[in-house]
């Protein structure tokens, strides 16, 4: 049986966690601790050198990085597909997963931290993530998923952090189809499983505020290179 190894308040294994229960895949889930630091235990870093989340093992196959394991997924069981076979519609879900991979979540920790009651504005971050919204409503326009009438990979993607997003106080107010759609895959079994509860949410929060106040201090107090 495949083996799943997660943390429940990742968005990057979120996506796996989703496409495992939507493709109706028997699977094993295996928690990671990360508050505990067992992605630094040597049996997990014999997994995943890089000590992240997600990875899966599949009959002694080991595979890290969400993307190729969500390739590895649609090829090994093409039972209930999540791709696209059309040319143009292959090309946008791919765009669609890259953009929130490399615009969007970089910024997640900043976004965490901005929603909290204390944290000053940062325009710079805002205005880089409304350029995103933007791009993920106009390829969404007005269908029920990114693929069409089919769940797709890209919503899979996009909807492993942006409900999380939205429930932590991130406005799409500007942008009715996208927060209609955030609504729609949020009533889907898959995303219901797999929603953090109210209070981990708040401490991941915390946690993100924490380190990132952290980190501004350690810059305030180094001197400027000359």
């Amino acid at each position: 049986m495949l083996t799943f190894y997660y943390h429940p308040l990742s968005p990057i294994a979120r996506r796996v966690w989703l496409a495992l229960l939507e493709k109706q895949i028997c699977f094993e889930p295996q928690l990671v601790d990360l508050k505990a630091r067992q992605n630094f235990e040597p049996d997990y870093l014999a997994i995943h050198p890089f000590h992240h989340v997600p990875a899966v093992v599949d009959e002694g196959l080991r595979i890290i990085e969400s993307f190729a394991i969500l390739d590895y997924l649609e090829v090994k069981f093409p039972e209930s597909p999540l791709s696209p076979t059309e040319p143009a519609a292959i090309a946008q879900m791919k765009m669609v997963q890259l953009v929130v991979a490399n615009e969007l979540m970089p910024k997640l920790p900043k976004l965490v931290f901005l929603a909290s009651d204390d944290a000053p504005t940062d325009e710079a971050v805002l205005q880089h993530v409304e350029t995103v919204f933007t791009f993920l409503a106009e390829q969404l326009g007005h269908a029920n998923y990114f693929g069409g009438d089919r769940l797709s990979l890209a919503d899979l993607t996009v909807g492993a952090a942006l409900p999380l997003l939205q429930r932590l106080g991130v406005n799409l107010q500007a942008h009715p189809s996208l927060a209609q759609w955030c609504d729609r895959v949020s009533q889907r079994p898959a995303w219901q499983q797999t929603e953090p509860n109210e209070a981990d949410l708040q401490a991941w929060q915390r946690w993100i505020s924490l380190m990132i106040k952290r980190h501004q201090r350690h810059q305030a107090k180094t001197p400027a290179a000359r």
